[in-house]
């Protein structure tokens, strides 16, 4: 018997017997997928999938029922991604009559590149680098998502990119979701494009006015190849000479028009976007969710990083980790020390993280200096605690947010984690990836509540024994599901009534493989008209939007 989700004043038996009189007008619903698909995927047919899921003759008429029903959520929401990328191909090769976004194979930058570059690329990286510069070949403009562990080497990659689009004489632009962030990505670039005698600049809120007006006067021109920056970069007075490649870093902290605006500072409006990201997230979530990009992984560390030694602790084993610490501080290293969200109420979040950062530096490390970093400081105040630490002038830094994604100290080797069994396993990965960014062994501790369960403990385990952000991802979906994952459960994720991420993976990748048969014989769907209509239907209703402009 179907168990039929009811409101109050509906009962089963009201809802069984409406659906008992509306099942024979099933019979006069569409086939929209074409026999040889359905054949080629084992489904059966939609009418008899529709009279199985309400009153299955046995079990495995329900699963088979089931399955069909769930290849479709699959299949119209991959159908509907892919041609939304055909279409933005379609329309930026129209705006395109004059200039030709195809950068030239010609390599003598890279080449030199990698001669200055004093450590050689991982596989990974040289397999992503190959996947990008193929892209940049093409006249329809790149698209693609660089996915990769903290520490992985996304940058270097980008770095190429950057060197192929100035090759062809265009410029390129890194836009980051911080100041701090996007200074980072500055001193890096200008370390290595320098050796290639080509400038680079930064612009952010923080830069002045006269900065600012060379700058801009710079990028008019085209002298100017490579800008870094935060969203100053798609102010309406910054304006490029020949922008050909956009580099979007933690692309998911920006908005959708926020990249696009970025993106329509290119040529005749267009340029080609490499976005990156250091939140490694499971295949079947990356197809969801960026089934309109073409996605890369980086899934290799370069050789030499240490595995974090993960220890989990209970409260009792606090002097252990103090022990440590003070060992660490005395030998030169630094500390970063992570409280969870205590409740809801900022207030009371402050209060833990100032009364942590007192004891600490009152009572516990009285001879060292402690820095405090919370969610209410100023963006000026944040920015200042980051570099104190950065400097070394602070040796402990008590942080209740998630401490900033990229903030890279080196020489940082210990990531203390407060109830750490209140955080998802991806978010405790990210920052565990705080540390060991130096030669030195580090360490993450994890320290757990006295009432934390059996459970939870056990999650944490995970972490103990693997260094994998992608198999972690993997776990943390499976445990907690996909919205959690990604930080929200309102993260963009498409609204399914009978499919799930977690237990139908194998269907999604073989709806993915489907959608792009069906793309590859007709981009604009018109040989299949009942599929196209459904699709307008059920894409509108999935993400909230028509796929079609």
């Amino acid at each position: 018997l179907p168990v039929y989700p009811l409101t109050e004043g509906v009962t089963a038996d009201t809802v069984r017997r409406a659906v008992i009189a509306a099942l024979p007008a099933a019979k006069h619903l569409l086939e929209p997928l074409p026999l040889k698909l359905r054949e080629k995927y084992d489904l059966i047919g939609l009418q008899e999938a529709i009279a199985h899921i309400h009153f299955p003759p046995d079990r495995p008429s329900l699963d088979t029922a089931r399955r069909r029903l769930v290849f479709d959520e699959f299949f119209y929401l991959q159908l509907g991604l892919l041609r939304r990328r055909v279409e933005l191909r379609q329309g930026t090769e129209i705006t395109q009559s004059a200039a030709s976004l195809t950068l030239g194979s010609s390599s003598q930058l890279i080449d030199r590149f990698y001669q200055v570059l004093p450590f050689s690329l991982t596989n990974a990286q040289q397999r992503v680098v190959e996947e990008i510069l193929v892209d940049l070949a093409k006249s329809a403009p790149m698209n693609r998502l660089v996915q990769g562990d903290v520490g992985a080497g996304k940058t270097v990659v980008a770095v190429v990119a950057i060197l192929a689009a100035i090759q062809s004489g265009y410029q390129a632009a890194l836009m980051a979701p911080t100041e701090v962030l996007a200074e980072q990505h500055y001193h890096k670039l200008v370390t290595w494009l320098n050796l290639l005698q080509l400038p680079v600049e930064l612009l952010t809120g923080s830069t002045g006015a006269a900065k600012r007006r060379e700058i801009h006067a710079q990028l008019t021109t085209g002298e100017l190849p490579v800008l870094v920056g935060t969203h100053a970069l798609i102010q309406d007075t910054v304006n490029f000479h020949q922008l050909g490649l956009a580099v979007i870093d933690e692309q998911h902290r920006f908005g959708v028009h926020q990249r696009a605006k970025l993106q329509q500072k290119g040529v005749g409006g267009v340029c080609h976007v490499l976005s990156m990201t250091a939140t490694p997230i499971p295949r079947t979530l990356a197809l969801t969710l960026h089934g309109d990009l073409d996605v890369s992984q980086i899934d290799e560390l370069p050789p030499g990083r240490q595995a974090i030694q993960t220890t989990i602790l209970s409260s009792k084993e606090r002097t252990h980790a103090y022990d440590l610490i003070r060992r660490e501080i005395v030998s030169g290293q630094q500390v970063y020390v992570v409280l969870p969200l205590v409740e809801e109420s900022e207030k009371l979040d402050l209060k833990s993280a100032i009364e942590e950062y007192q004891k600490l530096q009152e009572v516990i490390f009285p001879e060292f200096q402690v820095g405090l970093l919370h969610g209410r400081m100023s963006s000026a105040q944040k920015e200042e605690a980051i570099e104190q630490f950065r400097a070394n002038k602070t040796q402990v830094l008590v942080s209740t947010t998630v401490v900033e994604v990229g903030v890279d100290v080196p020489n940082a080797t210990v990531m203390l984690i407060e109830n750490a069994e209140r955080f998802g396993l991806s978010q405790l990965h990210q920052l565990r990836g705080r540390v060991g960014r130096g030669a030195a062994q580090s360490y993450c501790l994890l320290m757990s509540h006295p009432k934390a369960t059996a459970d939870a403990k056990q999650r944490l385990g995970v972490l103990e024994n693997s260094q994998d952000g992608f198999a972690i991802a993997e776990m943390d979906m499976q445990l907690r599901g996909p919205g959690a994952v990604l930080g929200t459960r309102q993260a963009g994720l498409p609204d399914f009534v009978l499919a799930s991420l977690v237990d139908d993976k194998e269907v999604l990748i073989m709806a993915r493989d489907a959608a792009e048969r069906v793309i590859a014989k007709d981009p604009t769907i018109d040989l299949f008209p009942v599929m196209k209509a459904e699709l307008e239907r059920r894409f509108d209703r999935l993400l909230g939007g028509s796929i079609l402009t």
